[in-house]
Parts: C-alpha cells; sequence; structure tokens
C-alpha cells in the first residue's frame, strides 16, 4: 500500500516554472555531481530522480545536459582537487550530496552550487535560509521536525523503547548537527540517547563493543558516506541482537534495513533539479532561498521485520507507503 504524507514547511513548495515543448536550450549544459562516497550513478535513486526531473524542464543528458561525475571514496582530503577539476570541466553548476563537498565548493569556487539536505545556516554555509548570501541554495536539513515521527515509529515496533543508539559520522559538521539535533528532540520525549559517533570503518566495531555491553533498545542511523558504506555491518549487528532499526532513507530498507522515515527523494531531487534550472536561466544563488522538504516516506522491511522477530501491528502497517517483501 502506498500512502503520501504532505508537510508544508518555510512557507510552502515553490512551484517551479517549466519550459515548453520545444523551447529546450541549445548548447549542451554541464552539470556537476560531487559526492563524499561513490561517483552518484544515472541509475541511483538520486541520479535517477535529478535527471528525470531536468528532462521535465528541459535538460536531457546526452543531448543538451552532460553530468561530470566526481565522488571521494569516502576520503574528504580529495574533495578540493575533485572541486578543482569540476572547474577545470567548466561545468556550468555543481550539485553536492553532504556537507563535506559543499564545504569544499564553498572554499574552492565561486561557481553555483545547489547543496542537498545540510544545515546551512548551523553549518556556515549560508546566511540564512531566506538569502544564503553565497554561491550556494538547495535543500534544507529537516532532522529536528521528523525525529519525533522516527522515535513513534519505533515504538510501535519496540513499545519498552527507553533508550535508542544513535550511529552518525562525528568527523561530518553535517551529520554531528544532523545528530545533535535528533538527540535533543529524543530526550524531549523522553528517551535517552546512546551517542556513537564514528570516524573510521574500524570504529564501528567499538561502536558495536559498546551497545553489546550496554544493550539499547533501538538503533537510528544518521546516512552519510561512512555510514552508508558500513550499513550491511549495522544491519547483520541488528540482526544477531534483534535490535529494531530506523533509517534516514528508503535505499536502506531496500537494502535489508527493517524501516526508514525521511524526505522523499523523488521529491527532493525534482526541487534539486529545479534549482538547477532557474541558475541555468540567469538566477544567483545568494537569491534563492533555501527550501525544505515538504514529503515524507515511510517504507518498512517485512522480511527484516520477521528475521527479527518483529510482530507488526495494523495500526503500523496503515502508516506504510511502501512494503518490501
Amino acid at each position: 500500500m502506498r500512502r503520501r504524507d504532505f508537510l508544508t514547511l518555510l512557507g510552502g513548495a515553490v512551484a517551479w516554472p517549466r519550459p515548453a515543448a520545444g523551447q529546450s536550450p541549445s548548447k549542451v549544459y554541464r552539470v556537476g555531481l560531487l559526492s563524499a562516497g561513490g561517483p552518484i550513478a544515472d541509475n541511483s535513486p538520486q541520479g535517477a530522480a535529478l535527471i528525470r526531473g531536468l528532462a521535465t524542464r528541459g535538460y536531457n543528458l546526452g543531448r543538451n545536459l552532460a553530468f561530470e561525475r566526481r565522488g571521494a571514496d569516502a576520503h574528504i582530503e580529495r574533495l578540493a582537487g575533485l572541486v578543482d577539476e569540476l572547474v577545470a570541466s567548466k561545468v556550468d553548476v555543481i550539485v553536492t550530496f553532504g556537507y563535506p563537498p559543499a564545504a569544499a565548493c564553498k572554499q574552492r569556487t565561486t561557481l553555483p552550487v545547489v547543496v542537498v539536505l545540510v544545515d546551512p545556516v548551523g553549518t556556515g554555509l549560508a546566511e540564512s535560509l531566506a538569502r544564503p548570501g553565497a554561491n550556494l541554495t538547495g535543500i534544507s536539513d529537516v532532522s529536528a521536525e521528523v525525529t519525533p515521527k522516527r522515535m513513534a515509529l519505533l515504538k510501535e515496533v519496540a513499545p519498552q523503547l527507553r533508550r535508542v543508539a544513535m550511529l552518525w559520522n562525528a568527523n561530518d559538521l553535517g551529520m554531528t548537527l544532523r545528530y545533535r539535533a535528533s538527540e535533543a528532540v529524543a530526550e524531549a520525549l523522553g528517551i535517552s540517547v546512546q551517542p556513537l559517533g564514528v570516524r573510521e570503518p574500524n570504529d564501528f566495531d567499538m561502536a558495536f563493543g559498546t551497545m553489546t555491553r550496554d544493550m539499547p533498545d533501538a538503533i537510528l542511523m544518521v546516512t552519510d558516506s561512512l555510514t552508508i558504506l558500513n550499513r550491511r555491518r549495522v544491519f547483520e549487528f541488528a540482526a544477531a541482537h534483534r535490535l529494531p532499526a530506523i533509517y534516514e532513507f528508503d535505499f536502506l530498507v531496500r537494502d535489508g534495513g527493517l524501516m526508514s522515515y525521511g524526505p522523499d527523494q523523488d521529491e527532493t531531487f525534482d526541487r534539486v533539479a529545479a534549482f538547477v534550472y532557474r541558475i541555468l536561466r540567469g538566477a544567483k544563488p545568494a537569491e534563492l532561498p533555501f527550501e525544505q522538504p515538504t514529503r515524507f516516506r515511510f517504507v518498512l522491511n517485512l522480511t527484516t521485520a520477521k528475521s527479527l522477530g518483529l510482530t507488526i501491528s495494523r495500526r503500523l502497517l496503515v502508516q506504510v507507503d511502501e512494503v518490501i517483501e
């Protein structure tokens, strides 16, 4: 079953103008895609949604649109050089995935940059949501707003929930702010937090050891390139100890995680495409307000739930946007 959960934030969703048929730009525009993880592939959830969003606005990959893809493969020190490569390749705009690539762009170039799901003010990327004031704009993080729902979903599958372990990349300021926002909300709800900051793959063993010695009731994994690369270790630990875990994005549930609640990536990247469209038509990022997600999805993996011995109530099932079986 599928259901859309609409939430309007920061004045509501913006309806972007779309070009009429036959009015696509004649030149080939170059868009840089910069990630702290691997390069963004066309068939990835993010890449596919971005391609669709640009196509509806008259920019078609292989015709009047080309991507320059770069990924640091979790080696943050490589980002500065990758930004320089994108500048040298004469891209018209850069789309970044996460705080470290966005920060590298701000430090290395004045090219327009569209940032995805980062707290722009807390990280110092922008002066304000309404008027970014530099060469970056995009979609803002909303962890504080969605944490109550994530905790409520965990309580549905673990009614005894008193403490949740939170895994996040402590080397990433963007992820640290996302963790802090989630921690504050959870504690305001009466749920204590077991903080498990990791900085490299070896740290996951220490995090698992901490949980084994002092077992939490559930896990929340904050998503960045480091935690994505080690996601299967988290899945396996949760399975071994029959711990319910919630993730921020649905692709992790399709990959074996229990459940996720977070921004609808199709909508998010359609709006990223709208930013790119406006910038290619001459708009300045400094004058384009940051937006916040307006649509969220709850995805549940029933196979994982059964393997954990969880009973999924009808009350929870009616909230699900997508069931993975």
